[in-house]
Formats: C-alpha cells, sequence, structure tokens
C-alpha cells in the first residue's frame, strides 16, 4: 500500500476502530501504513471482564442505598437514604470535573482505577468492622452516623475515578465493550435485588435481620470489588486492549507532532471541541436520569401500596425494574439505534411517564392497581437501559481515538449531574 491511499492517519485510526473489533487497522510503521488484524477477544474474556468491572463500580452505592432500612433503624432522627444520595453525588462531581478540566490525559488511568477500587473496599469495609466492634446494633449512636457518610463519601470518590476510568477505557474499544460496561451497571441492580428478596425471605425484619442484610450487602461488595482488581488488571494485559492502547498512543504522538502538547489554552480548546461533539448525546443522558431519579426509587418505595402484595411490593417493582434496566443495557448488542436524534428525541419522549405516574396514584381506580403501575416501572426500566446502553456506546464515537476516553469521562459527568438534578427533584417534588 502506498502513502496516498491514507491521506490522514489519525483519521484512518478513527474510522477503522469504530468499524468494530474484526476490522483490519491501519497503523503507521517507521512511517508507512500497514495493515494489522486485531487480535481476537479469546472466550469473550476482556468482555466479560468490562462487564464485571461495570458491576462493579456501582455495587458499593447499592450497598449503601439496600442497606438504608438497617440505617434508619439505627439513625432515626436523620433523613439517613436523602444524605447518603446528596454526599455521594457531590463527592462523585467534584473529583469527575476535576479530572475532566486537567485532562484525564496528564494522568494514568490504571493508576486511577486501581486507587478507586481500593478506596471502594476501604469504604465498604467501614461499616461491617465499625457495627462489629462499636455500633453493635444499637440505635442512636450518631457519630457512628458521621463516620458511615464519611464513607459514603469516599465512595463517590472511588466511583468518580473508576466510573470515569473504566467507561474511558471502554470507549476507546470497539462498541461491544461498552455496551459490556453499561450492561454490567445493570446488573449490580440485579444482583442487589436478589440479595434483597434472599435476604427479606430468610431473615426476620427485626433490628438483627436488618443487621445480618446490612452486613451480607456489604461482605458481597468487597469480595466483588477484589474481584473487580483483579480483574481490571488483567484486562489491562488482554492482547486486544493492548492493541487499541497501541493505536491511542500512535494517534496521540500524531497530534503532539502537529499541534504541540495538550496544555493550557490548547487542552481547553480540545476540551470544548470535544464537549461540542458531545453534547447532544449527554443532553439526552441527563435527561434520562432526571426523569428516572425523579421517579425511582422514592415514588416505588413511598407512593405505591399493595393490600394484595404489601411490604414485598415495592420490593417486586425495584426488582422488576433492574430486571428490564438490564434487559435494555442488553439490546444494543443485538440492536443499536445509530441515529443520535432518534434517540434523543426518545429520552424526551420520556416525560411521558410524569403523566402516567400521576395517573398511577390520581387517576382512575383500574390504573392505580398493581398491574399498570408494575408495567410502567419495568418499562421506565427498559428504556433507562436501552437508551442509557446507545448514547454510552455512540458518544465516545465522535471524537478521535486519541480523545475517546475523555468522552466517555464527559459522558459521565453528564450521568451523574443528571443523576443529582434527579435526586434534588425527587426531594422537593412528589408526583
Amino acid at each position: 500500500m502506498g502513502l496516498s491511499a491514507v491521506p490522514d492517519e489519525s483519521q484512518a485510526l478513527l474510522i477503522s476502530t469504530m468499524e468494530g473489533e474484526n476490522q483490519e487497522v491501519t497503523v503507521p510503521l517507521n512511517g508507512v501504513p500497514t495493515q494489522v488484524e486485531p487480535p481476537k477477544d479469546h472466550f469473550h474474556v476482556a468482555y466479560l471482564i468490562y462487564f464485571t468491572l461495570g458491576t462493579g463500580f456501582l455495587l458499593p452505592w447499592n450497598a449503601f442505598i439496600t442497606a438504608v432500612d438497617y440505617f434508619t433503624y439505627l439513625y432515626p432522627n436523620v433523613p439517613v437514604d436523602r444524605v447518603f444520595s446528596v454526599s455521594y453525588m457531590l463527592s462523585c462531581l467534584i473529583p469527575l470535573l476535576l479530572i475532566v478540566g486537567f485532562g484525564a490525559h496528564k494522568s494514568s488511568t490504571r493508576i486511577r482505577i486501581n486507587y478507586g477500587l481500593s478506596l471502594f473496599v476501604l469504604a465498604l469495609l467501614i461499616v461491617p468492622i465499625m457495627d462489629a466492634v462499636y455500633v453493635k446494633g444499637v440505635r442512636g449512636i450518631y457519630a457512628a452516623y458521621d463516620v458511615t457518610v464519611a464513607a459514603t463519601i469516599i465512595c463517590g470518590v472511588a466511583d468518580a475515578l473508576v466510573q470515569g476510568g473504566v467507561i474511558g477505557s471502554a470507549g476507546e474499544l470497539p462498541e461491544r465493550y461498552m455496551q459490556a460496561v453499561v450492561a454490567g451497571t445493570a446488573a449490580s441492580g440485579v444482583l442487589v435485588s436478589a440479595m434483597r428478596v434472599f435476604t427479606k425471605a430468610i431473615y426476620p425484619q427485626d433490628a438483627n435481620g436488618l443487621r445480618s442484610s446490612a452486613i451480607l450487602y456489604f461482605v458481597v461488595g468487597i469480595v466483588v470489588m477484589a474481584i473487580c482488581i483483579v480483574c481490571y488488571n488483567v484486562a489491562d494485559k488482554l492482547p486486544v486492549v493492548q492493541h487499541y492502547k497501541n493505536i491511542k498512543l500512535q494517534a496521540l504522538k500524531e497530534e503532539s507532532s502537529e499541534k504541540g502538547s495538550l496544555t493550557g489554552s490548547a487542552w481547553r480548546s480540545t476540551l470544548w471541541n470535544i464537549v461540542g461533539r458531545v453534547k447532544l448525546f449527554g443532553f439526552g443522558l441527563f435527561l434520562i436520569y432526571v426523569v428516572t431519579l425523579s421517579i425511582f426509587p422514592g415514588y416505588i418505595t413511598e407512593d405505591v401500596h399493595s393490600e394484595l402484595l404489601k411490604d414485598w411490593y415495592p420490593i417486586i417493582l425495584i426488582a422488576g425494574y433492574n430486571v428490564f434496566d438490564l434487559i435494555g443495557k442488553t439490546l444494543p448488542a443485538l440492536y443499536l439505534l445509530e441515529n443520535a436524534n432518534t434517540a434523543v428525541g426518545g429520552c424526551v419522549a420520556r416525560l411521558l411517564f410524569y403523566p402516567l405516574f400521576y395517573g398511577c396514584l390520581h387517576g382512575p381506580r383500574f390504573l392505580r392497581s398493581e398491574i399498570p403501575v408494575t408495567i410502567l416501572t419495568c418499562l421506565l426500566g427498559l428504556t433507562n437501559g436501552y437508551l442509557t446502553g446507545v448514547l454510552m456506546i455512540l458518544a465516545p464515537k465522535t471524537v478521535p481515538i486519541q480523545h475517546s476516553e475523555n468522552a466517555g469521562i464527559v459522558m459521565v459527568l453528564f450521568l451523574v449531574i443528571g443523576l443529582a438534578f434527579g435526586s434534588v427533584v425527587a426531594w422537593f417534588w412528589v408526583i
């Protein structure tokens, strides 16, 4: 192949990686472009690892929020779930802003992810150890409450490091790996729902039962974090991951030789270009989580009731949401909606959930029954999952590969802002 066949090497790198894992990729070698076949992901090891990492970085938060019944029992005079949400979201948002503002390219993704996973382990250890040696199931020890809130803050910082790093690194790989991460986040919810059903079925719903359930959530979380640490460091050495990392490094060298070092005003200009390319996807993601968090789980756990199912009703609804969220996040592997405008239009259309859920509270009697509420909750999860998957997959592919990680982190920033805004709306507004 002659040099004239590839007029722009960086562009060739971007196009080839967007076409998928099995496409040949143009890699300059001693100034001469050559074709290199990407390594195969044998036994889907890389896919399964990224799925596990997606499960991992949401599990600590799910452990805290699922154990909220126990924390509410211990600390009855404070709004535990709301304080947890605010502390977690803010402690996640601020590090993400710093990572985006100063450029992820200035720090090692591997160090950020490993450090974040270690912080997760630390935060998850705090609660069971403190409960065993200090709290011991005794109510009203508010010094322990302060330490528990501090643990959620540590989790938020860890989330920013791990979620930003994992999604950013997945953005540099073919689309299936981002789909694996996104599906993994949904699997985390399904896992926690399964544990909630299990603990409710076998433990009495008294102080000792709630305590045993909470400890189980945190122990499982610690085990999964240990698995994630091993998995990530294995993934970082897999040939398919190294292949695309090498492409990124080559693209960075090409850009550096043309534009110089990305510092100061040069980085700010590049950052605004990245934000400009992904802002439509980011707006859609923001809107998804404003709608979802302002309805779920508050509406599910506080506003709807069933004489038939009693206290099992919210547990079943939450499990239904999580299962359909997982189905939605799996569907892009079968069919990926590639039209960004249509995807964002679907995000806007989800605003219709507000009047529909309002009707389930204040409308005709048949709308207030278990079946319509369950169907709407499952649809909320399905659309949340599918549209999240589509937007997260498409966004990093709108920029050159050397900026895909930053594009992924920017998308995480939009997501967290949506979560925070949705949590605030849920706090001050009741359907």
